[in-house]
């Protein structure tokens, strides 16, 4: 069962909320934006745009709780430096793709970036979210602390919905300190290597925050106490000749892996996001590939079609999405029937003429 509040919305929100409730009545399909810089994510984006970057702001900020709560329009930019002047961070380092990132985008992707390996992914640090649902009311799920969940939790069910079961107008959300360290090393290795040795390294207590893998080189990325980075580096050295990289020249690195700015992304092949088991044996598509979260994530160049890359998904445990070119074959692996009633049902529920980015996540929902 759902557990939400129902009362009156922020008068902010009123133009919003009159938009949906006419468009509900005439059947009229909204496209569900913030900065729109996710619009290659998904089915193709369509319907009259509703423009989410009016409703924008900090709502409260409790830095010893470690909680914010952030309107939706709110740019992501300027959520991160908020927090950083506060030292703190949002661990699951969710790529922006571009500066006109908004919050609410960010949550209805539900993208993270390289520390997710560590960390874990958006989902987990959302406490609880305020939407607008197909009818134009103001809904309210979960809380500010991580186990105020009553029922069925839709706050981590809206992240990662593309914006087809409401608008999210507000997040909650747990927030972590700044890592006191950290470092980066290359080690030499080949893919079934690096994907052998991260495995080995996740049942250790070492401060591995990211990894990447491309061309023989695999990355590595230390974040925590001052000594137990350097421990770790030295170790590192001694067992694996790792070599530290430039800081700076970190940065980048781990920004243009998050951010698709690196060398590998550019190009108009298709390009697939595929989630395996972290000890799946190397795919062997055809193709340039990217590996990250200690082999769980491999993104794949290629121009091979989509039953055979979906295939060897699927053989190896994972899936396999359409994550930038070619939607022709469907953007996500078709659901299992059970799974997708589920689906239906909550797009019903929440949306019941079907007027918020229909289609967006599958062309029948």
């Amino acid at each position: 069962m759902m557990s939400a509040a129902l009362r009156e919305a922020p008068p902010e929100l009123a133009g919003l909320r009159e938009r949906i409730r006419a468009a509900h009545a005439s059947a009229t399909v909204l496209c569900v934006r913030g900065g729109g810089s996710k619009d290659f994510y998904g089915e193709a984006p369509r319907g009259e745009v509703l423009d989410t970057r009016s409703y924008t702001g900090i709502v409260s900020y409790e830095p010893t709780e470690l909680v914010i709560t952030v309107r939706c329009g709110t740019p992501l930019a300027e959520l991160r430096n908020v927090l950083a002047e506060k030292g703190q961070m949002l661990a699951f380092e969710p790529p922006a793709f571009g500066a006109a990132a908004t919050l609410g985008g960010t949550i209805a992707t539900g993208l993270s970036g390289p520390r997710r390996v560590a960390a874990g992914a958006a989902r987990d640090f959302v406490l609880g979210v305020a939407m607008l649902d197909g009818r134009g009311d103001w809904l309210e799920f979960g809380g500010q602390v991580m186990k105020n969940v009553a029922g069925y939790d839709v706050s981590r069910v809206l992240c990662g919905s593309l914006g087809i079961l409401g608008v999210i107008t507000e997040v909650s959300l747990k927030v972590l300190p700044v890592p006191a360290a950290e470092t980066s090393v290359v080690i030499d290795a080949n893919e079934a290597e690096s994907i052998r040795l991260a495995h080995g390294w996740a049942g250790r207590p070492l401060p591995v925050s990211a990894t990447s893998w491309q061309d023989g080189v695999l990355r590595v990325r230390f974040s925590g106490a001052v000594a137990a980075v350097a421990q770790a580096v030295r170790g590192f050295a001694d067992a694996h000749g790792a070599r530290v990289t430039d800081p700076t020249e970190a940065t980048r690195h781990w920004e243009a892996i998050r951010e698709q700015t690196a060398p590998f992304f550019s190009g108009d092949e298709a390009l697939w996001r595929i989630a395996v088991p972290d000890t799946a044996a190397p795919l062997g598509l055809p193709g340039a590939t990217l590996i990250e979260w200690g082999g769980a994530l491999r993104w794949l160049r290629a121009g091979a079609p989509a039953s055979v890359i979906r295939s060897a998904a699927r053989a190896a445990g994972g899936h396999a999405t359409a994550f930038r070119g070619d939607r022709a074959a469907g953007v996500f692996e078709a659901l299992p029937a059970p799974l997708a009633a589920i689906h239906r049902r909550l797009k019903a529920r929440f949306d019941p003429a079907g007027i918020l980015n229909p289609g967006r996540m599958f062309p029948d929902l």
